[in-house]
């Protein structure tokens, strides 16, 4: 199941990416905080449902315990929210999208597993595509801007302020995978259910801070029920977070560059709904990581 796990997660992601696009103002400089305030908000209410429907054995020192985890994955979400008002460079470089090859580069340093040659193609295959779909995206939105005769924006420039979101992304949410597969996978430190709650309740307090930050100290106009698209955004997030814990209790050095691919989801997802063409070459590294995601579910069939 953790492969089924995977590519939902990389559905629901892939969804999410979409509507943070469609959601996000550049002209705004506390949207990042805006889409902390949605994802926390959705997060609590749903960690709030799923523990008294299971009934849950959740104490608050969980998110004590699980805290190195959820602050990785928060802060580089954040980092990444912020990087979307640079959405030309940040969402489309390669280096923020390889940060499922560093988690399973560090998982099998540090606690080898047996891995067979058609787990080591499909996910050589899967993060060559990632950054193949990342660089031609980067160069088209490049060109599209050059062809309406203005000058780049300087936020949109290749510079160090540009690189360096996707590259603190990739950093810390390399990390935060890492250590997630401590818990979940090598060492099993805490149960699935546990994890998911002590995640999102530390991502709703995160949030609660954020709406104190905006409304009471920054006086911002911010209306939640007013944003749908972050709103849908925060939905899709927590849908796959929901998938994602499961897929690295199961079989983290793989499940990580797999779920890495909610990227090429997210291409495909805004030219299906923003009615964007895709080149051949974006077809060709599509494909390629779609024969590596098969590859990886074939894997140990093998």
């Amino acid at each position: 199941m953790w492969f089924v796990f995977s590519i939902l997660t990389a559905l629901a992601w892939g969804g999410a990416d979409l509507f943070y696009k469609k959601g996000t103002d550049s002209d705004d400089k506390y949207s990042h905080l805006k889409i902390v305030v949605m994802v926390g908000l959705v997060m609590g209410v749903h960690a709030t449902a799923y523990m008294f429907i299971k009934g849950v054995d959740f104490h608050p020192f969980d998110m004590v315990f699980y805290f190195p985890v959820s602050f990785f994955y928060i802060l580089s979400m954040t980092i990444g929210y912020v990087g979307l008002r640079y959405i030309e460079l940040s969402i489309a470089s390669p280096v923020q999208n390889s940060s499922g090859a560093v988690t399973a580069l560090l998982v099998f340093i540090f606690f080898p597993t047996e891995l067979g040659v058609a787990h080591f193609v499909g996910i050589a295959l899967v993060t060559l595509g990632i950054m193949g779909i990342s660089a031609l995206e980067k160069k088209d939105e490049l060109e599209a801007r050059r062809l309406t005769d203005q000058p780049l924006e300087k936020k949109y420039q290749l510079s160090f302020l540009a690189i360096v979101f996707p590259l603190l992304y990739c950093v810390i949410d390399g990390l935060g995978t890492f250590a997630d597969a401590i818990y979940l996978d090598e060492m099993k430190l805490i149960s699935e259910d546990n994890a998911l709650l002590a995640y999102e309740y530390t991502f709703l307090i995160a949030a609660a801070i954020s709406y104190i930050y905006l409304k009471f100290f920054k006086k911002v106009d911010f209306h939640i029920f007013r944003e749908r698209d972050k709103g849908s955004a925060a939905i899709l997030e927590t849908t796959g977070q929901f998938f994602y814990v499961y897929a690295m209790a199961k079989y983290a050095v793989i499940a990580a560059p797999l779920i890495a691919s909610y990227s090429i989801f997210s291409v495909i997802l805004s030219r299906i709904f923003l009615k964007e063409k895709l080149s051949p070459k974006h077809y060709i590294a599509i494909a390629v990581v779609m024969f590596g995601i098969a590859l990886l579910g074939l894997a140990d069939e093998l």
